[in-house]
């Protein structure tokens, strides 16, 4: 694996988790652990749950993760598969891909901070399952629902990992880019399950935060767009190889 591409790996994880604590994902937290897993609040919130209760949390967690990641691959091979079709026929066409893509992150990034808003990043967009299918496949499914439904602060950040994905030209970078997107985002919500009870206390003093994460994440989205848009990710590999050499 090359420099580059470690650099864009670890810009997805970053986003998977900025994702997990964006608005409109973090407070519904809750919900879906009590959804998924057929609990009752008070359960999850005890501060020595059982066993059975930390095996049930575990498993339908994990098939959640498993079915949004399903969703986010799908997308990234996609977006990798485009693309490399598309330089087929235009020589240059990869070129004008990292262009138009950095400059879409850059707008992601500017819609996040909230200096400027675009209509078609606006709007509820849930899936909404009223009756979810019963036992671990079930719980996939909403997984997939999750991902299909993104609400506009999740969107952003997703589709800037689906630019890049797609810059790459390659339907397996796609893949390896979304694979760690969806490690960010579902690492976060395995651990708030597993320690619900701490996940409540500290989620209660984290609260007032939430915007400012935002706009951290829409000025990281900038950036990269930046990047991307004036094709600086090599100069950039090599400046940071120099100060951290690869072991």
């Amino acid at each position: 694996m090359n420099p580059g591409s470690e650099i864009t790996i670890w810009i997805a994880f970053t986003a998977g988790i900025l994702s997990f604590f964006s608005p409109c994902v973090l407070p519904l937290i809750p919900s879906y652990l009590t959804y998924i897993t057929g609990l009752s609040f008070g359960q999850l919130q005890e501060s020595h749950p059982g066993a059975k209760v930390r095996l049930t949390v575990l498993l339908h967690s994990l098939c959640f993760i498993l079915g949004f990641s399903i969703v986010f691959v799908l997308l990234g091979a996609i977006a990798g598969v485009a693309s490399a079709k598309f330089q087929q026929h235009l020589r240059e066409g990869l070129v004008w891909v990292e262009r138009i893509g950095g400059l879409l992150i850059f707008l992601f990034g500017l819609h996040m901070t909230g200096l400027f808003h675009f209509g078609v990043l606006l709007g509820e967009k849930r899936v909404h399952l009223h009756q979810k299918p019963s036992g671990y496949f079930g719980t996939i499914v909403v997984g997939i629902a999750f991902a299909a439904g993104w609400t506009p602060c999740i969107g952003p950040i997703l589709a800037s990992i689906l630019m890049i994905a797609a810059s790459s030209g390659q339907a397996a970078k796609g893949v390896w880019l979304l694979s760690f997107y969806s490690i960010g985002l579902g690492l976060p919500f395995l651990v708030s399950g597993l320690l619900f009870h701490q996940f409540l206390s500290a989620f209660n003093r984290f609260r007032k935060h939430i915007r400012m994460i935002e706009i951290i994440t829409g000025t990281l989205l900038m950036l990269v767009g930046i990047i991307l848009m004036f094709n600086l990710l090599g100069r950039l590999t090599m400046y940071l190889y120099q100060w951290m050499p690869p072991l």
